[in-house]
């Protein structure tokens, strides 16, 4: 039986993977048989994490993150949960392979996938013309005409990278501003292959085999109007992953697990939650890694009182009350 399993591996993940690994507690990562990495898998050029000042691309900030927590002694598993026993103290993993793992405590930190329009086509035809990820596939969109849904970062950001491939880029966003942030509202205001289409949302995505266009529905007066497309990629957020601990823990009104205060301690004591699945409104790769750290150290002092106490604690005060649970002076210090 481990000390601590992790379940997902973006920068939440593996940052309480370092600290985990290098307080000497041999953590396990579930890092997922698909979605290894996290969302930043799916980004490009990362220019608001401290440490590259010239920009770090989101697979590389990710592979160093995984090669610094396997340097501490972490042990990464490509696989994916399919289920959790979190009742008692002792915690049970079960996985895609049909192998299982135990531990003492366990980090929650899942992350969240992206929303969906919820639209007919947008089912039949994802994969085919309707895509949540630019940097997988905008490559197949040379000299096309596409759109981007959505009005936040991830929508400029997407409509700015997919300028390289396409040959026009529509932004479909339902009211008459946007939500981005200035730096990535003025990127794409001066891209010459970015028009934006305000007041609308998409109705329906057009198209048999491949996507043809779609119905725009305006949000002012209601009337629709077809424009023709050959790829959509929905960048309208993200939901938290949550569904392997529905009925387990306790969530938030958001839908995001929820935790104690500025812990990560959820309403299971041995359970700890961190990054975008505890996080409805930063949702930042560096408010994700600090989430990884609280944990680490939220489950550092939980595992110290189990040692002292000879069984689990009920609860957070107890946890707290108990002597050895600072953590290693060397983890407080990273």
């Amino acid at each position: 039986m481990r000390q601590v399993i992790i379940i997902g591996s973006g920068p939440a993940g593996y940052t309480a993977a370092i600290y985990a690994a290098r307080a000497n507690l041999n953590p396990l990562v579930v890092a997922s048989s698909v979605e290894a990495g996290g969302e930043l898998m799916n980004t490009t050029e990362v220019e608001n994490f401290p440490g590259f000042p010239e920009a770090i691309m989101g697979p590389d900030l990710m592979a160093k993150m995984q090669e610094q927590a396997e340097k501490f002694g972490a042990e990464v598993l490509y696989d994916d949960v399919v289920s959790l026993d979190i009742d008692g103290p002792v915690k049970k993993v079960t996985l895609g392979s049909g192998a299982s793992h135990e531990a003492d405590a366990v980090v929650f930190a899942t992350g969240s996938a992206p929303r969906k329009i919820g639209i007919e086509g947008e089912s039949r035809l994802s994969g085919r013309g309707v895509s949540y990820c630019a940097t997988c596939d905008g490559f197949f969109f040379r000299e096309r005409v596409i759109a981007v849904v959505g009005g936040g970062d991830s929508a400029m950001e997407e409509a700015t990278f997919l300028t390289k491939f396409a040959s026009k880029v529509y932004v479909i966003h339902r009211r008459d501003e946007l939500r981005a942030s200035k730096i990535m509202q003025d990127r794409a205001f001066k891209n010459d292959k970015i028009e934006f289409i305000w007041n609308a949302e998409v109705a329906d995505i057009l198209g048999e085999d491949a996507v043809t266009g779609v119905v725009l529905k305006d949000t002012v007066d209601g009337s629709t109007r077809e424009l023709p497309l050959d790829g959509v990629f929905v960048a309208i957020g993200y939901d938290p992953r949550t569904h392997l601990v529905h009925g387990k823990l306790d969530l938030t009104p958001e839908g995001t697990v929820a935790v104690d205060g500025r812990s990560s301690r959820t309403s299971v004591p041995g359970v700890f939650a961190a990054g975008d699945v505890i996080d409805p409104t930063y949702r930042q790769a560096v408010t994700a890694a600090g989430s990884g750290t609280v944990a680490a150290l939220d489950l550092e002092h939980y595992l110290a009182a189990l040692g002292e106490a000879g069984e689990p604690a009920t609860d957070a005060a107890e946890i707290d009350g108990l002597p050895g649970a600072e953590p290693a002076a060397d983890v407080a210090a990273a």
